[in-house]
């Protein structure tokens, strides 16, 4: 589990980096606008030109800048973000061969090593977008460099490198699973740990396997296959925490499919099911458990998770209706109706948590309608399982919702749980 958090963590590295070049173009492009504006006579400036964009950069300069700019961001203000767009900027207008140079001279800087790592990762990037195989292969060795700062909103060197993998292998991935290959031949991704998990090669092995899911599931399935079981399901736990695009999701449940044991298939379809819930609608999850023809077994599994963490999501943003509920019974009902009750009963629970929970007493209320309008026991006695830490606060209120509690067995589970 925490191998595969720490592989989503990459990818969400990997999201921040094309937020920040999409948010920097932008910045770029109303900069130009505003310049053509002030001087509609003269001839547009190419966007990607910085000022000056020939004469030699003062590192110490910037390095001193980004050092203020990171203490007033420390502290609360906003930073010089001017300085920061147009540092960018001009770092953009520099050829691939100029960037790696400028390591060099980063390298020779008297200044703290945050400020020196803020200012070497801010290269990494324009270089990946420039020619991610000469990135990949120049700075790999970073990769087991974890100096971790804040500051700028900038992501370390040794972040950033699976997200050189990732723009060299959309663009030739023969050729970057090859050089990846022959990396690990090498030693390179060795791991230093006495069980042999290496949790950088799991990083890299899994930003690549998720590339490949769309151009070559065959070589997706092949790269896993090579990978010791331990890590395998890492890889897999990693890229089922991210949202898969639609042609990527048949080829990841087939991955699942033959390369997990059958026992523990389902939980990782669930969660990817559980990524693709949004706006309280549920259709793009059907559409993800029709697309990869889910098993029985396997829509159980993702209605009922998904069913629990729908409504944290909507929790976060308000507070949970009897409409909310009543939408997810209907749906679940569509999909597996025989996990009804169980995901009525847990979705309330989920309703007590959050900055915009339900009381106790108007959770129970609904669980108790629902209990009434159905045949079994499954809202209640889920309801009060999943809830037991609030329960306990309400202790006499839930030991009524207990006694309602037709089966003699969980009846008197749930009220051991509330003495």
């Amino acid at each position: 589990a925490i191998a595969g958090t720490w592989l989503a963590i990459q990818h969400q590295a990997i999201s921040t980096l094309e937020q920040q070049s999409a948010a920097l173009h932008k910045a770029i492009a109303a900069r130009s606008s505003d310049a053509s504006a002030e001087s509609p006579n003269t001839k547009p400036a190419d966007p990607t030109k910085a000022a000056n964009a020939k004469d030699p950069i003062d590192w110490k300069k910037i390095a001193e800048q980004l050092t203020d700019s990171a203490r007033i961001l420390e502290a609360g203000g906003t930073g010089d973000m001017r300085m920061i767009v147009r540092f960018r900027e001009r770092l953009q207008a520099m050829s691939k061969e100029e960037l790696v140079a400028a390591y060099d001279e980063i390298a020779a800087l008297d200044c703290p090593t945050e400020t020196r790592e803020m200012l070497e990762a801010m290269i990494f990037w324009p270089l990946v977008e420039k020619d991610p195989e000469l990135a990949l292969t120049k700075f790999i060795d970073r990769f087991h460099d974890r100096n971790v700062f804040h500051g700028n909103n900038v992501l370390p060197t040794w972040m950033q490198l699976p997200y050189a993998m990732q723009k060299w292998a959309e663009k030739d991935p023969a050729s970057a699973s090859a050089w990846f290959d022959q990396q690990i031949a090498a030693g390179k991704f060795d791991s230093k740990a006495l069980n042999g998990y290496s949790q950088s090669r799991v990083n890299f092995e899994g930003i690549l396997i998720d590339t490949l899911l769309g151009t070559d599931p065959e070589a997706a399935g092949r790269r896993l296959a090579a990978m010791p079981e331990d890590q395998r399901d890492a890889v897999l736990a990693g890229i089922s925490y991210q949202p898969l695009k639609d042609e990527e999701q048949l080829a990841f449940a087939t991955l699942v499919r033959e390369q997990v044991s059958k026992e523990n298939q389902a939980p990782y379809l669930a969660e990817q099911a559980s990524n693709l819930f949004g706006k309280k609608d549920y259709a793009k999850v059907t559409e993800f458990l029709d697309r990869i023809q889910a098993t029985p077994a396997e829509r159980r599994a993702s209605v009922e998770q998904v069913a629990e963490s729908s409504i944290r999501t909507i929790s976060r943003q308000s507070k949970i209706t009897r409409e909310d509920i009543d939408t997810l019974r209907e749906w679940v009902t569509a999909q597996a109706p025989e996990s009804t009750g169980r995901a009525t009963g847990r979705a309330l629970a989920n309703s007590l948590q959050g900055s915009r929970k339900l009381d106790f007493s108007e959770a129970a209320e609904l669980a108790v309608q629902y209990h009434d309008a159905s045949d079994n026991d499954d809202v209640l006695y889920w309801f009060l399982r999943n809830s037991w830490s609030v329960a306990e606060k309400n202790k006499e209120q839930a030991r009524i919702l207990a006694g309602k509690i037709s089966d003699a067995k969980r009846r008197e589970e749930r009220l051991q749980n509330l003495q």
